[in-house]
């Protein structure tokens, strides 16, 4: 690296992302931190879209630092988002209630932190009601293996009251020492890049996008790219709603005029030109026709099972992949190929045809004519509902029905032939000992010579002490009437297998 590309590398402000149970206070530490008030306007006491805010924190030393902080959901409908949300960010809080202590929510959140490989730090809020437990709390945490500092580990905790205020400053310097000591860095030179966390389609607007910046700086006139997804810098607007030119690293921007709503959770690119765009673009297209081609092959000896989603909202879409997933198993690969919002259009169907397993769904959108027309002649199975768990019913109705059947043979019963009576055509009379599990009547049956495959039969009839029965079990020695095109022998074995679909 040169003396100048070492000079354009300066530090980036981290992105913080607030995690832990709904009910445990992560809007009001924002709240608290942003000094303004969100939770009053969140529907159901839950927040239910990523957004994200840039705040100022004066450190020990009296030196303003810049953060971005992330409000991720705490609804269990929404933990694929939250996952997301955790991958954007730099450093995590995980906020947890010394009156609860560590619930279910608590410990999804911890799991995807832990996915995501990022530091964090543990914030034990509501220290100020009546019923607050430190030390219980610490036990619960450690109890789930989450060591904090000065009880056997090394995870940074602060007890803190969102509601007075109480030791955020204090959290906030830890949070600012532990982005320190990851060494975030950023080059102000560069065609900005980073993630799509929020999408939204306005009638009158048009579509925007809130993006985070992870590098690079971005100004008007440039564009910005998100798969096909393109808008020109024209109307860009910071996390307080205001109109700005340009923004650097770890900033919250969102921009309005793209083609179509990009995918949250997707990168996004900046180019300065138009002719930056197209060649960007026509490498994509290269990708994507390599992605297509792979729509037609089976994953490994597993069956693809290409879906497109269409929802009303990203928050549906996203819920309905996170149970779509679900659906995987060691016989089925799921591919999501096209997700997005907004009715389910010609497009949505022409894009994806050739594979006779794609599942084309919609909640609580329209199918547009033409897109049913396609459908219907490519053999396409489309749908729309307005419940999810309908939605995933029908998805895992259809995937078992794609799913390959194999047929498995299962030993029943092993019997040695000590005697042959008669012969007659294909039907032989024999006698045996039952030796392993039971030999019934209507089994089908291998018959085995110095443990080699010599054929297979029907059993018959059977007879224990001249009595018909319907099976001989271990020990018994009975008569058998067997249906076979082999000519059993005396020192033969005989196997009854059922066959069971798996």
């Amino acid at each position: 690296m040169s003396k100048q590309e070492q000079k354009n590398i300066t530090e980036r402000p981290p992105v913080i992302v607030v995690m832990g149970h709904v009910d445990h206070g992560k809007s009001a530490l924002l709240d608290y931190i942003r000094k303004t008030n969100i939770v009053d306007s969140e529907a159901g006491g839950i927040t239910q879209h990523i957004s994200a805010y840039e705040v100022i924190h004066k450190n020990k030393d009296g030196v303003e630092k810049k953060i971005t902080f992330l409000d991720t959901p705490g609804h269990e409908a929404f933990s694929a988002m939250r996952k997301r949300g955790a991958n954007v960010a730099d450093v995590a809080i995980l906020v947890i209630s010394a009156e609860d202590g560590v619930k279910k929510q608590t410990l999804e959140a911890y799991e995807a932190i832990k996915e995501a490989k990022i530091p964090f730090v543990v914030a034990i809020n509501k220290t100020d009601k009546p019923e607050a437990n430190i030390d219980k709390t610490i036990s619960d945490l450690i109890e789930n293996a989450i060591y904090l500092e000065g009880y056997g580990g090394d995870i940074p905790f602060v007890p803190i009251s969102a509601k007075t205020g109480k030791d955020v400053d204090k959290l906030l310097d830890i949070i600012l020492l532990v982005a320190e000591l990851s060494e975030l860095k950023g080059d102000i030179t560069k065609n900005a890049e980073g993630i799509v966390i929020e999408t939204n389609v306005d009638p009158k607007k048009g579509i925007s996008a809130t993006l985070i910046i992870k590098d690079g700086k971005i100004k008007n006139g440039m564009s910005v790219v998100v798969g096909e997804s393109v808008a020109p810098v024209r109307m860009m607007e910071n996390f307080s709603g205001n109109k700005i030119t340009e923004a650097s690293f770890s900033s919250p921007i969102k921009i309005t005029g793209f083609n179509q709503a990009p995918e949250i959770g997707s990168l996004f690119k900046t180019f300065k030109s138009k002719k930056d765009v197209e060649k960007y673009n026509v490498e994509q297209k290269k990708v994507t026709r390599v992605k297509n081609n792979i729509l037609h092959e089976q994953n490994g000896n597993r069956i693809l099972i290409p879906i497109v989603i269409k929802g009303d909202v990203f928050g549906s879409v996203e819920a309905i992949k996170y149970e779509a997933e679900k659906l995987a198993n060691e016989k089925v690969c799921i591919r999501f190929v096209q997700t997005g919002i907004g009715s389910i259009s010609e497009n949505d169907v022409k894009n994806v045809g050739g594979n006779k397993n794609i599942l084309v769904v919609g909640f609580n959108v329209d199918i547009e004519d033409q897109a049913n027309q396609i459908a219907e002649r490519m053999g396409i199975k489309i749908k729309t509902f307005s419940i999810i768990y309908e939605l995933t019913d029908w998805l895992k109705s259809e995937i078992e029905k794609a799913t390959p059947q194999i047929n498995i043979e299962e030993i029943v019963g092993v019997a040695k032939v000590l005697r042959i009576f008669s012969k007659n055509k294909d039907k032989q009379i024999i006698g045996g000992r039952a030796d392993e599990g039971i030999i019934k009547v209507k089994s089908n049956v291998k018959i085995l010579r110095r443990d080699e495959e010599i054929g297979t039969g029907i059993v018959l009839e059977l007879q224990l002490n001249k009595m018909e029965v319907k099976e001989a079990s271990v020990g018994d020695e009975f008569g058998a009437r067997i249906e076979s095109k082999i000519t059993i022998a005396q020192g033969d074995k005989i196997k009854a297998f059922s066959v069971i679909k798996k």
